[in-house]
C-alpha cells in the first residue's frame, strides 16, 4: 500500500504547523489574541478534514499545511466573534479573548484573524487559487448566513426541523465540506469526486452537530468538558428542543412551555425537568436516528468516491472516531 497517514499522524502534524506559525508584525497587542486562541487546543477536524482529503490522491499532505493553517485560523476567527456574541466567558476552559482582554480586542482581533486566514489559505498553487478561493469565500458568507439565522431562531417559537437543519448545514458542515474539497482540489482530484468529498462534509457535518446537541443534554460533565444542560438552560432551538415541543403530548408541553417561559429557575431544577421530559418523549433515541442517518449517508458518500479502499481506509476510521466521540 502506498504511504498514507493516520488522523493522529495527521493531527500531530497540524498542531505542530500551528505552533511554528510566525507573528511578527506590529503591534504586537493586535496578534497576541489570535495566537492564544490558536493555542489553546482543539479538534482541528478542519485541518485534518483537509490534509486527509489531499492524503486520499497525493502521499505527503504536508505540502498543503498552510492552506489547511487557513482554514483553522478561519474557524477559530468565527469562534471569537461567537464568543463575543454569546457573552461567552470560556472557551476550552480558558478565558474568551472578550474577558480576557476587551471586547474591542476581540473584534479588531478578529478582524485581522480573517485576513490572516485569506492570506494562509492563498499559499497554493497559482492554477489552484481561483477555485480555492471561490469555494472559501462561499464557504465565509454560508457561515455568516447560519450565524444570523441562529440570532434570528432565539426570538422564534416556531422554527422547523428543516430549518433547524439549513442553520447547522451553514454554520457547521459546509466548513467541513469545504476542507475535504479543497483537499480534493489540491490533490488534482477528478471533479465527481471533490463534489462527492464535499457532500461528504456536508453529512459528517450535520452528524457532527446533531450529536453536539445530544451530548449537550446526555454527556458526562467530566468528558464534556462544560457543564451539560447549557442548550437547555438558555432555550437553544436544538433538533431536540424542536422534536420536544411537537412530539409532546398537551400535559407535556404544558410543563415545557412553563420551564421555556420561566425567566426565574433553578438551573439544575430545569435541566433535569427538560431531560426528563425528553426523556417521556423518546427524543434522545430520535437525535440518535438522526445522526446515525447522516453518518450512513456521509459512508456511502465515500464508497462512491473512485479510489481504492485501502486509501479510504484512515478517513472512514477518523469518521468513526468522530461518531463515537463523547466530547
Amino acid at each position: 500500500m502506498q504511504d498514507m497517514n493516520t488522523s493522529k499522524q495527521i493531527l500531530q502534524m497540524v498542531n505542530e504547523a500551528l505552533a511554528d506559525l510566525p507573528y511578527n508584525r506590529k503591534p504586537k497587542s493586535l496578534y497576541e489574541p489570535v495566537e492564544y486562541v490558536l493555542s489553546l487546543g482543539g479538534k482541528r477536524i478542519r485541518p485534518v478534514l483537509m490534509l486527509m482529503g489531499y492524503n486520499l490522491w497525493r502521499e505527503q499532505p504536508a505540502d498543503i499545511l498552510m492552506p489547511a493553517m487557513g482554514i483553522e485560523t478561519y474557524h477559530n476567527y468565527t469562534l471569537l466573534h461567537d464568543d463575543l456574541m454569546d457573552h461567552a466567558d470560556m472557551r476550552r476552559g480558558h478565558e474568551t479573548v472578550h474577558r480576557r482582554w476587551d471586547a474591542n480586542k476581540a473584534i479588531l482581533s478578529g478582524d485581522s484573524m480573517l485576513v490572516l486566514a485569506y492570506q494562509r489559505m492563498q499559499q497554493v498553487a497559482a492554477d489552484k487559487l481561483p477555485a480555492v478561493l471561490e469555494l472559501f469565500t462561499e464557504t465565509a458568507l454560508e457561515i455568516g448566513e447560519g450565524q444570523e439565522y441562529d440570532m434570528a431562531f432565539e426570538s422564534r417559537s416556531d422554527v422547523t426541523e428543516d430549518e433547524y437543519i439549513e442553520m447547522i448545514r451553514l454554520k457547521t458542515s459546509v466548513l467541513l465540506a469545504c476542507a475535504l474539497k479543497i483537499g480534493a482540489l489540491l490533490a488534482d482530484a477528478p471533479q465527481a469526486d471533490a463534489d462527492r468529498l464535499y457532500r461528504l462534509g456536508e453529512q459528517v457535518g450535520l452528524a457532527f452537530q446533531l450529536q453536539d446537541d445530544l451530548l449537550d443534554v446526555y454527556g458526562d460533565p467530566a468528558v464534556f468538558g462544560k457543564a451539560i444542560g447549557g442548550d437547555i438552560t438558555s432555550n437553544k432551538k436544538t433538533y431536540m428542543l424542536i422534536n420536544a415541543v411537537n412530539r409532546a403530548n398537551a400535559a407535556q408541553r404544558s410543563e415545557l412551555m412553563t420551564w421555556i417561559e420561566a425567566t426565574n429557575f433553578d438551573r439544575q431544577e430545569k435541566v433535569a425537568a427538560v431531560t426528563r421530559l425528553y426523556d417521556e418523549i423518546g427524543i434522545r433515541q430520535l437525535c440518535e436516528q438522526k445522526i446515525n442517518y447522516y453518518f450512513d449517508l456521509a459512508s456511502k458518500t465515500l464508497d462512491e468516491v473512485d479510489v481504492a479502499d485501502e486509501r479510504k481506509q484512515y478517513l472512514r476510521s477518523y469518521m468513526l472516531e468522530l461518531l463515537h466521540r463523547n466530547k
